[in-house]
């Protein structure tokens, strides 16, 4: 397969189940999406891949705790941050 028929393909899987969808809310079922299911995975493995760095000894482990506790942070206050942006577009 080549690069146009990849992105072709890409494009048409991403674009066929917002057809019938209006703009707001296909990126409102995007922020749903992203903030129930993916960014908490992503807090918890970065979590655990510091909480593995702290038990293995790596020198770098408090760092990857601080990086992870930030991301954990953000992730779960997205929902503020996207509450807070919005209020300040309209």
């Amino acid at each position: 397969m080549n690069k146009r028929n990849l992105f072709l393909l890409s494009a048409i899987l991403f674009i066929c189940p917002f057809a019938n969808a209006s703009v707001e809310s296909s990126l409102m079922g995007l922020k749903d999406v992203l903030l129930t299911s993916i960014l908490p995975v992503f807090a918890v493995i970065g979590i655990s891949f510091a909480a593995f760095s702290f038990f293995t000894g790596n020198p770098r482990a408090k760092e990857h705790l601080m990086y992870a506790i930030a991301g954990a942070a953000i992730c779960f206050g997205a929902q503020s941050i996207v509450d807070l942006l919005s209020r300040v577009v309209r």
